[in-house]
């Protein structure tokens, strides 16, 4: 199969720890003789110190000539010192979600067995859950509109939009998800209070019947938000909009235990984008000590859910875990013994691989 990834590094560690991804990809790519195109550009800081722009037309048009995108991350302390920029590095994130059609975010929670007790959970709650958030990522409270403020600056106000094809589109892809995985899938909104989540409610009922194949059960927010606490091993595919995903998703992190184990995706209309949540991390960055495996695990998912090649996928992540295993990783996770770098921990996932 022929495969052309765009490689976007970006700012801080996002060079070294796309390189261990890329590692990764290659030796799978050579395993299963996968034909790998891949060409790298610039994004954020760095495209603005060449080009001016933090997202450039040449790093557009090669996206959009790509299958996938894997996306390192951005930000650089240099701006985050000087408010007043009129370019930052973000604004490459939100350019490149907007011209490639970024419409949903797709987080994965898995635990791993050997971290299980850097988790604020019990180990009893969270053993074993591996679930997946669906949000949202071009509409609702965000990007409605009219937003602002009265003139006197006492009240404020912000307007949450949703249209039947929005819903309707990351639902299906909801449930095209839930039927590679264990066919359940959870409708979250606020049907008791708002509009919008009546119509969230309204669509997914009739998109239900086209999946007979896949449970489904529609959840309040507030309630969804204990769940993932008290029992977070109830669901596997979850899916909402832009706020409540936003708040969600960041609260379903803690679960692993450790911010730098997780992979995520952007599925656009054009292409679509796999990352690391954690951000560019400068104070690392030249280091070689940045945990890659996030960046990794990345690299399955764009396997898994950009060219449907779910075997590979399952190689990658059984090859994070025997490094786990192993205590082949970097110091934010290490226990007692040896830390390895970033470069030691992409070389052994390859090796680990390329033997299997």
């Amino acid at each position: 199969m022929k495969l052309t990834i765009a490689v976007l590094a970006g700012d801080g560690i996002g060079p070294e720890i796309v390189g261990q991804g890329m590692k990764a990809i290659k030796a799978i790519c050579n395993k299963y003789g996968h034909e790998l195109h891949d060409k790298e550009a610039l994004v954020g800081a760095v495209a603005i110190d060449a080009a001016g722009n933090p997202y450039p037309e040449e790093t557009h048009e090669l996206c959009m000539e790509s299958d996938a995108v894997f996306f390192g991350a951005i930000g650089d302390p240099k701006y985050d010192s000087n408010p007043s920029a009129k370019v930052r590095p973000e604004q490459g994130l939100l350019a490149m979600r907007k011209k490639l059609g970024l419409y949903a975010n797709i987080r994965p929670v898995t635990t791993f067995p050997s971290l299980i007790h850097k988790s604020p959970l019990r180990a009893d709650l969270i053993n074993g859950a591996d679930f997946m958030c669906i949000r949202e990522l071009t509409g609702g409270m965000y990007f409605g509109r009219p937003q602002g403020r009265s003139e006197d600056g006492d009240t404020a106000y912000d307007t949450c939009i949703y249209s039947r094809e929005e819903v309707d589109r990351i639902v299906r892809l909801a449930y095209t998800y839930a039927q590679k995985r264990r066919k359940k899938v959870t409708v979250v909104d606020k049907a008791n209070v708002l509009a919008t989540s009546r119509l969230w409610r309204q669509v997914a009922q009739e998109i239900e019947k086209d999946y007979p194949d896949v449970e489904t059960e529609y959840m309040f927010v507030d309630n969804a938000a204990m769940r993932i606490i008290q029992w977070p091993k109830s669901f596997d595919v979850m899916v909402t909009e832009n706020m409540f995903g936003d708040i969600l998703t960041d609260e379903a992190s803690v679960i692993t235990g450790s911010l730098g184990m997780l992979p995520s995706a952007s599925i656009g209309i054009h292409t679509s984008v796999f990352e690391p949540i954690h951000g560019s991390y400068p104070q690392a960055a030249g280091k070689n000590i940045a945990n890659p495996l996030a960046t990794i695990l990345s690299a399955a998912l764009m396997f898994e859910y950009a060219f449907n090649l779910m075997e590979e996928g399952k190689v990658i992540r059984d090859a994070v875990t025997a490094s786990m295993d192993a205590a082949i990783v970097t110091e934010d996770i290490a226990e007692q013994g040896k830390a390895y770098t970033t470069s030691e921990v992409g070389d052994w996932i390859a090796d680990y691989i390329n033997h299997l």
